[in-house]
């Protein structure tokens, strides 16, 4: 990292994928894509029925030879020809890398990995479906390389240490008063400023925080436009 160029943090939900088509992770009625949330994210259910889990997830990376990158993440991408740009995101899409962003960290795992069902540490990358009876390299099940529901974020304390030397941390597309935003918003330094991007922020403008309600490819192209270089 160029220590004499600026560092902005950009932490990205679901709300910067939707705009490329990609579906939010649920709807009003709590539900994912017509399934409950435990049947599809959960460990749990993944052992009571692992044949719809993946077939679940495998739908899912398929879609993603469907949609492509929208204007925010290639906004963010090219920010990299001037800043120091990390991207945390917890989106398991790979579209801030098809944008072009080189510094990517998925807190909730990726569709395009798999991972043994017991050892979360060997993953493997993954472009095809993974099915009943691929196994990784130790013997077990394959299962997609995804953080679900009552499993620990291990990337979290990465992405704590990344936003301690952040100049600029930019929120498009989540809610900032959920975890692990809200733990991050702790980890920002207290000079250093905070930008809000999304259509219904759930927080006032104050010191030190910018909220811009727009959705994310308006908000971002408003970022770069007015509110950069520094």
């Amino acid at each position: 990292m160029d220590k004499n160029k600026h560092h902005i943090v950009f932490f990205t939900g679901a709300g910067i994928s939707q705009e490329s088509g990609i579906s939010t992770f649920r709807d009003a009625n709590g539900l994912w894509n017509n399934h409950k949330i435990e049947e599809v994210a959960s460990p749990e259910g993944f052992e009571k029925n692992p044949q719809l889990v993946l077939d679940f997830y495998n739908a899912r990376r398929r879609q993603l030879d469907e949609v492509l990158p929208n204007e925010a993440h290639h906004l963010i991408a090219q920010l990299e020809t001037k800043y120091n740009v990390t991207v945390i995101t917890q989106n398991i899409d790979d579209l801030h890398e098809r944008a072009g962003s080189t510094n990517v960290l998925h807190l909730h795992g990726e569709l395009r990995k798999s991972r043994s069902s017991k050892n979360p540490n060997l993953i493997t990358d993954c472009n095809q479906d993974i099915k009943l009876g691929d196994l990784a390299s130790d013997g077990n099940q394959l299962r997609p390389h995804i953080v679900w529901f009552g499993e620990e974020v291990t990337e979290i304390e990465k992405a704590i240490a990344i936003t301690q030397s952040t100049d600029l941390f930019v929120i498009v597309g989540t809610s900032m008063v959920v975890h692990p935003v809200a733990s991050l918003l702790l980890a920002v330094p207290f000079d250093a400023q905070t930008v809000y991007i999304d259509t219904n922020p759930d927080v006032e403008e104050g010191i030190n925080l910018l909220v811009i309600k727009e959705k994310a490819t308006i908000g971002v192209r408003m970022l770069v436009e007015e509110c950069l270089p520094y």
